[in-house]
C-alpha cells in the first residue's frame, strides 16, 4: 500500500534550493563539484571500481563490437568509438565489403581531429543527405553533447566542409534538403522562432547565397505547441513536402505543401501515429478510435491505408483499406518502407517480430519475414530507395546479430554477430506477472540463474512512459558485472509504457500516473513473493521518466528497496514546466500552472515528498550540466533536500558533458557504469571495501 503522503513546500518561493537550478552559476558549480568529489571517492575509492571500469570501457570500445549501419547507393555507413577514436569516426564501406569479417573502412570524417583543429569536443548528432545521390549532407555538431546543435555543409566525396556553404549557429533547430540549393529549416534560432518549449515554431526555406535572416517563412505553430518541422517525403520517384504541427507529444496536424503554395492539411485525425508512403497509398495508425469517412472504424494498434494521389488531384480521401487488423497483445513498434514494400515491427506480448504488407488486386496482404524465433527480432536499417533491409536478433541472454537482405526481406544472410561478453551458460531468462493495485496483471522479465534457490541481490528497471516498450536486450555490461557474479536482473513493462500500444500507455497518463508507480511496487513485491530477493537486496534504476519513477518509488516506497538510482530525472513535477523544455511533456503528465492538474502532479511529485523521518535506502543520483533536455536542477535540488532532511546516504553526481543520453566520451561513460555498479554492491552486499 502507497506511505501516506508528507506534506509539500508550501510555495514554491519557500524552495531554499532554487538556485540550484541556474545550471553554469558559480555558487551551483561549486556545489556540484563539491559533490561530485565526495562521490568519486566513495564510489571510485572502492578496490572494486578499477577492475569494473578497465572492464566497461574495454566492452564500449571493443574492436569487435557489431558496426551497425545504414546502406545508400551501394555504400553502409557507420559511426564508431573505440579506446583510439573517443569522439568517433563517422566513415562508411561498399555493402559487399560491410557484409566480411573485416570491412574495409574509409574515414568520412575523424571527430577527435576536428576536436583537436577546432578546439571544440565536438559530438556527431547526425546528418541529412541530399537526393538521390546523396553526395552531401547537412551535418549536425554538438559542441557538449546535447540536443542543440551547430549545422555545416559537408562534401562526403572530398571530405571537406563546402566552402561558402550552409551554415547556423548551435540551436535545437532542425535542418533538411528541399534541393541543392534550397534547406527546409525549422527554427528555432530567435525568440519568436521558438515555441515555449524551446523548439521550433516556424518552418523556413533558405536560398543558396542568401542570409539565413532571409530565409522565407512558409508555415507556422502556435507559441504553445510543442514545435513544429518540414521535410522531403520519397514514394518511388516522387517527393514530396510534408510538414508538421506537434500539438502536443501524441497529437498534432501534417501537411502537403502543393506547388501552388498551399499547405494542404492532410485528412486525418489529430493523434495519427505511424504514417508511411508506398506506391501512391498512405498508411496510417492512430492512438484512438477514428470514423473514417466511408464509414470504417480505425482502432489503435492497426494500420491502414487511402489512396494519395487520388487525394492529392481531388480533395477526396475515398475509402480506407485495413492493412493490419488489431490482435490482442500485439502492438506496433514502427513501420518503415523500402521502394516496394512496407515492413511492421511488432511488439507481440513484449517480444519483437516483423512481417512486411504489399497491395495488390485483392488489397492488402502480410508476410512474416523468415526470422529466427529465439530472439527478439526489430528492423535495423531499411533503404526506402532500393531493396535492402537488416535486422536486429537479440535476447537477454543471446549476443545480437545482423541479419541482411539485398531483396526485400526475401533472403535473408546473417553478416554479424558479436561475441560473447559473458558466460551465461548457468542462466535463465523467465517472464512472469504481477497484479498490480487495481488488479492488472504486469509483465516482467526476470535473468538469474537456473539453479538460484535463495534470494539473491537484484537490480529492477523501469520507464513506464511516453509509450516507449522496454524489450529484451543483449548488455555485455550488465552480464559481465552483475549477472556473472550470480545476481538477478529485472526489467518491468509496467503501464505509461508502449508494451501494448497506445491503451497500455494511456492507462498512467497525466492524472493516472500513478499506475506506472503501483505496477512497479507490485513488481517489487512479486520478486519477494517468489523468492527471487528480498527488499534489502532489491536495487531500483530509471532515466530520464525513469528517474521519475524511481525517485517515486523512493519517497513512496522505501521499504521495498535497498538502493535506489535515479539518472538524468524529472523530479519537481511542480515547477518542471518552467525548465526548459519541460513544457513539452504537459501532455504527458499535466499542467503545474491549472490547479486542478497540480493537484494531482503534487500527490506524487518526488521532490514536495522528501521526509525528514523516513527510512530511505541509499539513494545516487545522476545528471549532466550538458543536459538541454531534462534540466540538472531536478537531480540537484533533489539530492540537496534529501542530504539537508540528514539523509547521509545520498550520492550526487553530475558530469559536464554528454547531455541527456550521455552522448561522447566512452571513457566518461565507463566511469559512470562502473560507479553505479560499485554503488549496488556497496549498498545491497554490503562489500564496501
Amino acid at each position: 500500500m502507497t506511505k501516506p503522503i508528507h506534506a509539500p513546500l508550501p510555495t514554491i518561493g519557500e524552495d531554499p534550493f532554487l538556485w540550484l537550478e541556474d545550471r553554469t552559476s558559480k555558487p551551483a558549480l561549486d556545489w556540484v563539484h563539491g559533490q561530485n568529489a565526495r562521490t568519486k571517492e566513495r564510489l571510485q575509492g572502492d578496490v572494486s571500481y578499477p577492475p569494473q571500469y578497465e572492464t566497461a570501457l574495454e566492452l564500449m570500445t571493443a574492436e569487435d563490437n557489431i558496426a551497425v549501419g545504414y546502406e545508400l547507393r551501394g555504400h553502409v555507413y557507420n559511426f564508431w568509438q573505440d579506446k583510439a577514436n573517443v569522439l568517433g569516426l563517422w566513415r562508411r564501406t561498399p555493402v559487399a565489403s560491410y557484409k566480411t569479417d573485416k570491412p574495409e573502412w574509409q574515414t568520412i570524417i575523424d571527430f577527435d581531429a576536428l576536436s583537436a583543429k577546432e578546439g571544440v569536443r565536438w559530438v556527431f548528432s547526425g546528418a541529412r543527405r541530399l537526393y538521390p545521390d546523396f553526395s552531401r549532407c547537412l551535418l549536425n555538431l554538438s559542441p557538449d553533447g546535447g540536443d542543440a546543435s551547430e549545422m555545416r555543409e559537408f562534401d562526403i566525396e572530398t571530405g571537406t566542409f563546402v566552402e561558402g556553404g550552409f551554415q547556423a549557429p548551435v540551436s535545437k533547430s532542425s535542418f533538411s534538403w528541399l534541393d541543392i540549393d534550397t534547406v527546409i529549416v525549422a527554427a528555432a534560432f530567435e525568440a519568436e522562432e521558438r515555441t515555449q518549449s524551446g523548439y521550433p515554431r516556424v518552418v523556413k526555406l533558405w536560398k543558396r547565397g542568401t542570409s539565413l535572416a532571409e530565409a522565407v517563412p512558409i508555415f507556422e505553430g502556435q507559441v504553445d505547441d510543442l514545435a513544429v518541422g518540414g521535410a522531403l517525403e520519397f514514394d518511388g520517384d516522387a517527393q514530396y513536402l510534408l510538414l508538421t504541427r506537434s500539438i502536443d507529444f501524441y497529437s498534432g496536424h501534417h501537411f502537403v505543401r502543393l506547388a501552388s503554395g498551399e499547405n494542404r492539411r492532410l485528412p486525418l485525425p489529430d493523434d495519427v501515429g505511424d504514417i508511411a508512403l508506398l506506391k501512391g497509398q498512405m498508411v496510417f495508425g492512430v492512438r484512438s478510435p477514428w470514423s473514417a469517412p466511408g464509414g470504417t472504424t480505425c482502432l489503435p494498434d492497426g494500420l491502414y491505408a487511402f489512396d494519395f494521389t487520388r487525394w492529392l488531384k481531388t480533395g477526396d480521401i475515398g475509402g480506407i483499406e485495413t492493412v493490419l487488423a488489431p490482435a490482442a497483445r500485439v502492438s506496433i513498434a514502427h513501420v518503415a518502407s523500402t521502394r516496394d514494400r512496407l515492413f511492421v515491427s511488432l511488439m507481440d506480448n513484449v517480444r519483437g517480430r516483423v512481417v512486411f504488407a504489399e497491395r495488390g488486386e485483392r488489397g492488402w496482404s502480410l508476410t512474416p519475414v523468415a526470422l529466427p524465433e529465439n530472439g527478439n527480432v526489430d528492423i535495423s536499417h531499411i533503404n526506402q530507395f532500393g531493396s535492402s533491409v537488416s535486422f536486429s536478433i537479440t535476447d537477454f541472454l543471446t549476443p545480437s546479430s545482423i541479419i541482411w537482405s539485398d531483396d526485400d526481406g526475401d533472403t535473408l544472410t546473417t553478416v554479424k554477430a558479436q561475441p560473447a561478453r559473458f558466460d551465461a551458460s548457468a542462466l535463465v531468462s523467465e517472464q512472469f506477472e504481477a497484479r498490480s493495485r487495481d488488479g492488472t496483471l504486469v509483465p516482467y522479465f526476470v535473468v538469474r540463474r537456473r539453479d538460484q534457490q535463495e534470494p539473491v541481490p537484484a537490480l529492477l528497471y523501469g520507464y513506464g512512459g511516453f509509450e516507449v516498450p522496454l524489450l529484451p536486450a543483449y548488455a555485455g555490461l550488465r552480464g559481465k558485472l552483475w549477472l556473472e557474479k550470480g545476481y538477478a536482473y529485472v526489467q518491468a513493462n509496467i503501464r505509461g509504457g508502449g508494451e501494448f500500444g497506445p491503451r497500455w500507455h494511456q492507462a498512467a497518463l497525466r492524472d493516472k500516473r500513478q499506475n506506472a508507480f503501483d505496477d512497479f511496487a507490485a513488481v517489487a513485491e512479486d520478486l519477494v513473493r517468489r523468492g527471487i530477493s528480498t527488499p534489502s537486496m532489491l536495487g531500483i534504476q530509471g532515466g530520464s521518466n525513469g528517474g521519475l519513477l524511481t525517485g517515486v518509488s523512493l519517497v513512496q516506497r522505501p521499504e521495498l528497496f535497498g538502493a535506489v538510482i535515479i539518472e538524468v530525472p524529472l523530479l519537481d513535477m511542480l515547477r518542471y514546466t518552467e525548465l526548459p523544455p519541460g513544457a513539452s511533456w504537459m501532455a504527458e503528465y499535466g499542467d503545474p500552472s491549472k490547479p486542478e492538474e497540480a493537484a494531482w502532479l503534487a500527490t506524487y511529485s518526488p521532490y514536495q515528498h522528501v521526509a525528514d523521518d523516513a527510512d530511505y535506502p541509499p539513494v545516487l543520483l545522476t545528471t549532466s550540466t550538458a543536459d538541454d533536455r531534462v534540466h540538472p536542477g531536478h537531480a540537484r535540488k533533489m539530492a540537496a533536500r534529501l542530504q539537508a532532511a540528514g539523509h547521509a546516504n545520498v550520492l550526487f553526481f553530475e558530469e559536464t558533458e554528454g547531455g541527456h543520453g550521455g552522448r561522447g566520451d566512452r571513457r566518461i561513460q565507463a566511469a559512470q557504469t562502473a560507479m553505479k555498479y560499485v554503488f549496488l554492491e556497496q549498498a545491497l552486499t554490503g562489500a564496501t571495501k
